[in-house]
């Protein structure tokens, strides 16, 4: 199956490469990767303004573009391909989503997704706590009410994206046996925000502790569902990082001469690039699918698992293969794939490794699931 792009679709991708080929060089992401915020705000503000990237998955009524999953899958896939340093993840993906697809009021979501789809504020979602994945969790942050929409929220949440950066955290934990988002302002009282050391400098990640501190009610909200949401989109910007992995390896084997000619000529370096081309091809194919089956609301959860765990293989392993391909140079710091295998090793693990979600993919079938369930 082909899977083709509009016109529309085409060019919004052009001007996305190009926006990023100015903004966000390898040299401007060792920069900032440095940096404690991790960003740059002034080029973020342009981003949302111009391009207007924070309000692509947000809905019209609530300011956004009103673009739908596919268009915002190839914005992630092309800031994967840049690694373009920005809070995009973890608010407008992670926070933005989880509010959409609360059972918050009209009121509250225009309150927080208008000011995300403008890029007044940052927000960061607040989930995991043991687990990698955000299925049903036995979460131990307690919300206690104060009184009908204010609690106070008492815990500790890990690896929450862009925290450092954000305006307002939105913290995910149970209420009477339901899922249920809270929103906790950044000068709250009993918040504590600390830095992580990550393997991937690029995408900064904080742990939030929470000590009495003041939390509006948002709303209930299906773990799973936006767990399927946030695969989806994570996937897609990994097939980006990917694909510049083997554009890069291409690129080098096709400098570095060796007995007279270039690498590129011989037969063994000739598989290895063309099998990296199948397995990246196979994992595009499920991203995209994936991606269209959000649109049509249709298999979200088999689909979103399989293309994350199609993602990870192949960002892996074209990590893997440019390093090896680029020699020793691969190795070195000057050199930038590591930046990119970083990324890939980091994506890999959130949200769940290969494993965690073939057997997701598994269980969501239902009559998997039913033979899977006599048996235990």
């Amino acid at each position: 199956m082909e899977y083709l792009f509009t016109k529309e679709q085409t060019q919004f991708r052009e001007s996305l490469q190009n926006f990023f080929r100015k903004h966000s060089p390898t040299s401007e992401v060792r920069r900032l990767m440095e940096t404690q915020l991790g960003f740059d705000r002034e080029v973020w503000k342009n981003a949302c303004g111009s391009l207007g990237l924070s309000g692509i998955a947000i809905p019209e009524e609530y300011g956004g573009s009103g673009f739908g999953p596919v268009e915002l899958s190839i914005v992630c896939e092309e800031m994967g391909r840049s690694l373009y340093c920005s809070p995009f993840l973890g608010s407008v993906i992670c926070a933005g989503s989880a509010i959409n697809l609360s059972s918050a009021n009209k009121e509250t979501k225009e309150q927080y997704l208008s000011r995300i789809a403008s890029g007044e504020i940052i927000a960061a979602l607040a989930v995991t706590e043991n687990k990698p994945m955000w299925g049903d969790e036995n979460f131990v942050t307690a919300a206690t009410p104060i009184d009908k929409n204010t609690f106070q929220l008492t815990g500790e949440k890990n690896f929450v994206i862009s925290a450092n950066a954000a305006d307002v955290i939105l913290v995910i934990t149970n209420l009477e046996e339901r899922a249920t988002l809270f929103a906790v302002e950044r000068d709250a009282e009993g918040l504590d925000i600390s830095d992580l050391s990550v393997m991937d400098p690029t995408r900064k990640m904080s742990a939030c502790s929470f000590d009495k501190t003041l939390a509006k009610c948002v709303g209930s909200i299906d773990l799973e569902t936006l767990c399927s949401h946030v695969l989806i989109y994570l996937s897609n910007e990994m097939i980006g990082g990917a694909q510049q992995l083997l554009d890069s390896a291409i690129d080098y084997t096709k400098l570095r001469f060796q007995f007279g000619r270039s690498i590129a000529s011989f037969q063994a370096i000739k598989h290895r690039l063309a099998e990296l081309l199948l397995e990246l091809e196979l994992a595009k194919s499920a991203c995209y699918q994936a991606a269209q089956a959000l649109s049509d609301n249709e298999k979200i959860k088999e689909r979103s698992s399989l293309a994350k765990s199609a993602a990870n293989e192949a960002f892996l392993k074209a990590g893997l293969e440019c390093i090896q391909l680029h020699g020793g140079i691969g190795f070195t710091w000057e050199n930038d794939t590591h930046l990119w295998f970083k990324r890939a090793k980091s994506s890999e693990v959130l949200l769940g490794n290969s494993a965690i979600n073939y057997e997701r993919l598994l269980l969501a079938i239902p009559t998997v699931d039913s033979v899977l369930r006599r048996a235990s």
